[in-house]
């Protein structure tokens, strides 16, 4: 088959044609629609066909096909009758809603930003087209794309003989987006090479050489502009978001406070911490030199290789103490698939603790590791911090939700919000404080450590992207504040502010959240409305929801066409 036919095959084919953005609703859910579920697990199937039919990340074309197929959705969604659905559904068109408005504005948001790119990488958008075109079953001309590449890469060492200024935060994003475009890049050569001997021809040597180029490129723009030296794996630069994205993403979050009463908030809720951790220390022997008492507690960790047995005495330890109290139902399937494995150390420098779910990812020293990581880590995972959050990775934690979202309104995973599972996770810390599952002295100080760093993950975090607070200022105030090893300080600054895959309220989450599913405890376990076990059980089968849906939820509140976020949580 000829270049020739292979393009009329794919201007005909339906793997190229336009996917509607406008949904028939009708179709999907009936004229009077009841349930959303179905619409909602539709779009989300959708869209991630669409990521994937777009793959790369440096393509604004990618960005502006996912923001009109959410425009689409979010003009079908305001043509369903709203005062006639049940309350769930009511739940779910507002949180559906809420979700598609910010989606748009971050893809308009993340546009800008590779518009910046665009003045520190030569032909990012033609670049980004060549893998693009490969999705649409547009075949390469070799002798046009290797002018492509030829050019990029003289106009990349242009570039780096006469850089224009620019700041360190946009040049560090550069070098971000540079990663993802040799990806695409090699994608796109590896799909033709070894098929198309005239292509190989053609693209051998320029490919080689802007692929080379590109990753110089990249280490130019760190070295020079941004100023990190290659050796330097310490430096964190991150990308603060700034505050009119914050309170987008707090109005998206259904969080009704503006970052700095959130700070304040933060900075009352860690004076009660102070107070509770004076009492320990004194309860220990060190007076008031809390800190002493920390150091104390560090110390107190098992043998090499013998985490895994205390996390899994731990966990047990955990889920007696709640069938003690009939706290919550427990699925025998729930405990019978949890399991665990090792962290790498690699790993372990962006999460030093031990991380959960269905697997408990465990961070404990290993034999490759220098003298001073080991004790770090050692340090860092004693037996009083593990016992504080063991319950917060597994059961009730983010174990069990998980096993509960997977099997009960899975649709609502679309709804993603660490407000909700992070914050349930804290939440059951607080609770199980409050009924004195942490008894001796030395196991407060280890929940009171958490406790402490969740209310510093709010102010730092906040206050970086506020730019208020440089990445090694946070550092800092983790190691003094709180009492961190420095190494793991730094390692949750740079899962907090660099391009790891969270968002920029991530961190502020656990405490947030948790005081949100505390407020709401107080409302109808402590008001005598249900029990303990029936509000816990009740919020799990509803699956992911904004805290304030899950609020409206168990109240029996519907919440109306024009919903905006009014909960004061937290006075």
């Amino acid at each position: 088959m000829t270049r020739r036919h292979w393009l009329q095959l794919a201007a005909a084919s339906p793997l190229v044609a336009t996917v509607g953005d406008t949904p028939d609703l009708n179709e999907l859910l009936g004229s009077s629609p009841r349930d959303l579920g179905p619409a909602i697990e539709f779009w989300g199937t959708n869209r991630d066909a669409l990521r994937r039919r777009y793959p790369v990340r440096t393509s604004v074309r990618r960005l502006q096909r996912l923001r009109n197929y959410h425009r689409g959705w979010r003009a079908a969604i305001d043509r369903i009758p709203f005062d006639g659905l049940p309350l769930a559904a009511k739940v779910d068109w507002v949180t559906f809603r809420t979700l598609l408005d910010f989606e748009i504005h971050l893809s308009v948001t993340e546009e800008r930003k590779l518009e910046a790119a665009r003045e520190l990488i030569p032909h990012l958008d033609e670049l980004s087209r060549l893998e693009e075109a490969l999705k649409n079953l547009e075949w390469a001309e070799p002798q046009q794309a290797a002018a492509l590449l030829d050019r990029a890469d003289k106009e990349l060492t242009a570039f780096r003989k006469s850089p224009p200024r620019a700041e360190k935060i946009e040049a560090n994003r550069a070098v971000r987006y540079l990663a993802p475009l040799r990806d695409s890049l090699k994608r796109w050569y590896r799909f033709h090479e070894g098929y198309d001997p005239l292509f190989a021809w053609w693209m051998k040597e320029p490919y080689a050489r802007l692929d080379q180029g590109l990753g110089a490129h990249a280490a130019f723009l760190r070295e020079t502009i941004v100023g990190v030296k290659p050796d330097d794996r310490d430096t964190i630069i991150g990308d603060p978001v700034g505050r009119d994205v914050l309170m987008r993403g707090l109005e998206a979050e259904m969080i009704p406070y503006t970052p700095e009463e959130l700070i304040d908030l933060a900075q009352r809720e860690f004076a009660w911490c102070d107070t509770e951790m004076l009492k320990a220390s004194r309860e220990l022997g060190f007076g008031d030199d809390w800190k002493k008492a920390l150091e104390h507690v560090k110390t107190l960790n098992v043998a090499p290789g013998k985490q895994p047995e205390l996390i899994r005495s731990l966990e047990a330890e955990a889920v007696a103490f709640l069938k003690k109290h009939d706290l919550i139902t427990i699925p025998p399937l729930a405990r019978e698939t949890w399991r665990m494995e090792m962290m790498s150390p690699e790993r372990q420098r962006i999460n030093p603790f031990f991380t959960g779910g269905e697997q408990i990812t465990v961070s404990y020293p290993t034999d490759s590791m220098t003298h001073e990581q080991k004790m770090t880590s050692m340090r860092g995972n004693n037996i009083h911090f593990s016992r504080a959050t063991v319950f917060h990775e597994a059961i009730p934690g983010h174990h069990l939700q998980m096993f509960m979202t997977a099997r009960y309104r899975r649709y609502r995973e679309a709804f993603f919000t660490p407000f909700w599972i992070e914050g349930w996770a804290l939440y059951w810390e607080m609770l199980l404080w409050d009924m004195r599952f942490q008894q001796s002295p030395a196991d407060r100080v280890g929940a009171l450590f958490w406790r402490m760093h969740r209310c510093a993950r709010i102010v730092f975090s906040l206050s970086f992207h506020l730019e208020k607070m440089t990445a090694q200022q946070a550092v800092g105030y983790l190691a003094d504040r709180v009492g961190h090893e420095r190494e793991n300080a730094a390692g949750e600054v740079r899962r907090s502010v660099e391009d790891s895959g969270y968002s920029a309220l991530y961190q502020a989450a656990y405490m947030l959240g948790a005081l949100q599913f505390r407020a709401l405890h107080g409302e109808l376990v402590t008001a005598g409305k249900m029990t303990a076990k029936q509000f816990h059980d009740t919020i799990l089968r509803e699956g992911y929801l904004p805290v304030e849906m899950v609020r409206a939820t168990l109240t029996n509140r519907p919440p109306a066409r024009d919903f905006k976020t009014n909960w004061r949580f937290h006075e």
